[in-house]
C-alpha cells in the first residue's frame, strides 16, 4: 500500500478532527484521540498543525467553506429553480450530515468564548471565512440585503431547531416556508422539504486557544 503524502495525511486529520470536535467541542476533544483515529503519533500531528488551536481553526474554516461551495454548486445544478430554493436544497443536503451541523454550532461557541478570554484573532479568522457565506447568498439573491438577511435568519433558525431535536411534525416548523416550498429538512418522517429534496435528487449531478462547549478540557 502506498504511503500517504503529508497533504493527504493532513486531509485525513481534518476529516477525523471535524467528527471529534463536532461531538466533543474544543476542550472536550483530545488531540491524542484524533491522532489515534488517524493512525499517527501525536508528535506527527503537531508537525501538520502547530497546536490544537490551529487544528480547530483549520477544521472550522473547512466546515464554513463547505456552505458557499454547496451554494455555488446548487446554482449550477438547478438553474431552473429560484436561487433561494436551490441554495435551501443545498443546505438541506449539507446539514443532513449531522456532524457538519454540530461542528457549526461548536464554532459559534468557540468564537464567543475565545473572544471573552481575549483571543480576538481567533474570531477574526473565523469571521473572514463566514462572511463568504453571506456574500455568496447575497450575490445569488441579486444583492438584496433584506432577502439575504431573511435567508440567513431562516438558516440559523433551522440550525437551532434541528440541534434541539424538534421533530418534523412539531408546530415550530410550520412557518419555515420560502417561495411556497419548505426551506430545509426537518427530522423524522414529516420533515419539511422532503418533497423538494426528492425532486432535487432526481436531477442528475456529489493546543492552546479558543475554548468551546465540550465539558472538561483535554489536550
Amino acid at each position: 500500500m502506498a504511503r500517504m503524502s503529508a497533504e493527504e495525511r493532513r486531509e485525513s486529520v481534518i476529516r477525523v478532527a471535524m467528527s471529534e470536535f463536532a461531538r466533543g467541542g474544543y476542550h472536550g476533544t483530545s488531540t491524542g484521540t484524533i491522532a489515534e483515529r488517524v493512525g499517527v503519533s501525536q508528535p506527527y500531528l503537531f508537525r501538520l498543525f502547530k497546536n490544537k488551536r490551529e487544528l480547530f481553526l483549520a477544521v472550522a474554516i473547512r466546515c464554513i467553506e463547505e456552505t458557499p461551495q454547496a451554494f455555488a454548486g446548487a446554482l449550477e445544478e438547478w438553474p431552473d429553480r429560484s436561487p433561494k430554493e436551490a441554495m435551501a436544497l443545498a443546505y438541506q443536503r449539507l446539514i443532513g450530515d449531522r456532524e457538519r451541523l454540530l461542528m457549526q454550532m461548536q464554532i459559534y461557541v468557540a468564537v464567543a468564548t475565545a473572544t471573552a478570554t481575549g483571543d480576538v484573532e481567533f474570531g477574526e479568522r473565523i469571521r473572514s471565512a463566514w462572511v463568504r457565506i453571506w456574500e455568496q447568498a447575497r450575490g445569488a439573491l441579486g444583492g438584496d440585503d433584506h432577502d439575504v438577511t431573511e435567508f440567513m435568519a431562516y438558516g440559523m433558525l433551522i440550525n437551532t431547531l434541528v440541534s434541539l431535536g424538534f421533530p418534523g411534525d412539531h408546530r415550530v416548523w410550520r412557518e419555515l416556508i420560502m417561495d411556497g416550498e419548505p426551506t430545509c429538512a426537518a427530522p423524522d418522517r414529516a420533515r419539511p422539504g422532503a418533497r423538494a429534496a426528492a425532486e432535487a435528487e432526481a436531477v442528475p449531478r456529489e493546543e492552546d486557544g479558543a475554548p468551546s462547549s465540550g465539558t472538561g478540557s483535554r489536550a
